[in-house]
């Protein structure tokens, strides 16, 4: 038993040294704005010589051939400044966590968001917190962002309430939302946007072959459950104990009885949710309803596609009956002081999303990427190896990429027309393809920097530590992005196996 304990003990310490070796690394380098700004000129280099040496690549969509554009000629010269102002506004998530910080600054400044914590801490289980917050940000992605720019703050406020590392908190919450990014137990907006995909890729075989949204649903339902114990085992068996006991200058939230000025203000908002759930309830049950498109679904509605304006108007809404409920919130002025609070409290993540909307913006237009996923692509398609080692080879692979492109459809777009009819000839299942893509994607997206969100990561934990960098996020982060990769691959190599399906009517062989 001693023998054992000392070879734990030796194990975990070399590798909390690995951890602090990537941590220092990578805090080595440029600030993250400069390190962007430095990305982007890189962008510009490599596309002239990508460009000189011929690079091509065949577009396994059109059949076009994909060749790297010079951001270095007169055209891309002109295209960088003609586009220098509309990449930074027009940058996805710089307006989504705009006008969602909107809202939840009236919804903090209000003190809502204090005394629902002060109720969660004071309730919840204190060995269910963070299986708690891991599962709330699987789940989360149902609502598109709102974990990105909610539950990950509110994460490390939770965690110094009760006297834990917010940062750990942080960590968390963020492998739920982020690494545990294609489990859920509902459907999110992700499902139907893969399976038009994986629809158009599998006609390429079968013309009359349709991929549903449910596709993945039976794997990806169970999935949220071992993606939740397993961020839990990290957070506290490796994460939080190589943290340690939180030293830095923010204090945290006193957790106290709410009084009764503050739970008549928990009563008001209360009413004000029963109002939101009134008109969604009118908006959505009738066929008709004014939140249904003209084809129905609720998949398409604003509720799902929109969901941040809803975020919005809720947590206003929610903000102000607490605020005028219990007396924090006088007049209007009260208001837009907490709205404008919110804001400046991203200053330095506009200043990082300028240069990283400049790098993402010339990393695009230059092809590189495309040329690069669609290379990786074919190289793994021919190596002819068996359906488990190929799948483990696809998941690593879209791991991979998805270190240098952001967006989950985009990849899909690309690799789908490759690997869906490929599998279909072997006998396997678009459905088959598509989770196998889901779990690669996943697993990376917390360590990567082409993560649409990753500057907004380092803003949070710099509000604990300042020192806090790429690498801080990376050594942080990287545990849980190894037991995931683990976790999903024995999930997904047993449920080969078992021949159990992936979701309705969705099986894993493809019979023609």
């Amino acid at each position: 038993m001693k023998e054992k304990d000392e070879l734990t003990k030796n194990t975990n310490g070399f590798f909390s040294r690995f951890l602090n070796f990537i941590e220092k690394t990578g805090n080595a380098l440029p600030h993250p704005a400069t390190l962007f700004l430095i990305l982007a000129l890189l962008a510009l280099v490599f596309s002239w010589l990508a460009s000189l040496m011929g690079t091509e690549a065949i577009n396994p969509v059109t059949g076009e051939t994909i060749r790297p554009f010079n951001l270095l000629s007169t055209e891309g010269l002109h295209l960088i400044f003609d586009g220098m102002v509309d990449n930074f506004t027009g940058f996805a998530p710089l307006g989504i966590v705009l006008v969602a910080m909107l809202g939840i600054g009236i919804a903090e400044s209000s003190g809502l968001i204090g005394a629902l914590i002060r109720m969660l801490v004071l309730s919840a289980p204190r060995r269910m917190l963070t299986f708690v917050l891991v599962l709330s940000g699987i789940l989360s992605n149902t609502a598109s962002d709102v974990g990105y720019v909610l539950l990950i703050p509110l994460a490390g406020v939770i965690f110094m309430a009760v006297g834990r590392n917010p940062i750990a908190g942080m960590a968390a919450a963020f492998a739920g939302v982020s690494g545990g990014f294609s489990a859920n137990i509902l459907l999110g907006t992700i499902d139907p946007l893969l399976a038009g995909l994986s629809t158009e890729a599998a006609e390429i075989i079968d013309p009359d072959y349709y991929v549903n949204p449910t596709a993945n649903y039976y794997f990806m339902f169970v999935s949220t459950f071992f993606i939740a114990f397993a961020g839990t085992f990290v957070t506290e068996r490796i994460v939080e104990p190589r943290l340690g006991k939180y030293s830095g200058d923010v204090k945290g939230q006193d957790v106290e009885r709410l009084n009764k000025k503050e739970k008549r203000g928990l009563l008001y908002t209360l009413i004000a949710v029963i109002i939101i759930i009134l008109i969604v309830m009118w908006g959505t049950i009738p066929q008709n309803g004014f939140f249904r498109p003209e084809n129905g679904s609720l998949l398409h509605s604003p509720l799902i596609k929109d969901v941040i304006a809803f975020l919005f108007l809720g947590a206003g809404f929610t903000g102000l009956a607490y605020g005028f409920g219990s007396g924090n919130f006088k007049n209007d002025t009260d208001v837009m002081n907490g709205m404008r609070d919110s804001i400046k409290s991203l200053s330095m993540y506009i200043v990082l999303v300028f240069f990283a909307a400049q790098f993402v913006a010339y990393f695009k237009l230059s092809n590189l990427g495309v040329i690069m996923a669609i290379k990786g692509a074919t190289l793994i398609s021919s190596s002819g190896i068996g359906l488990i080692p190929l799948m483990i080879m696809f998941i690593i692979l879209s791991a991979s990429i998805n270190m240098l492109m952001g967006s989950a459809s985009a990849k899909w777009a690309i690799l789908a027309p490759i690997f869906i009819p490929m599998f279909m000839l072997m006998g396997y299942s678009p459905e088959l393809s598509q989770v196998v893509y889901r779990i690669g994607d996943s697993v990376t997206n917390i360590i990567s920097p082409m993560m649409s969100f990753f500057a907004l990561i380092i803003a949070y934990f710099q509000k604990y530590d300042q020192k806090s960098g790429i690498g801080t996020i990376i050594a942080t982060m990287l545990p849980y992005s190894i037991v995931f990769f683990i976790v999903w691959t024995l999930l997904i190599v047993a449920w080969l196996y078992l021949g159990l399906p992936l979701g309705p009517d969705a099986g894993i062989h493809y019979v023609n």
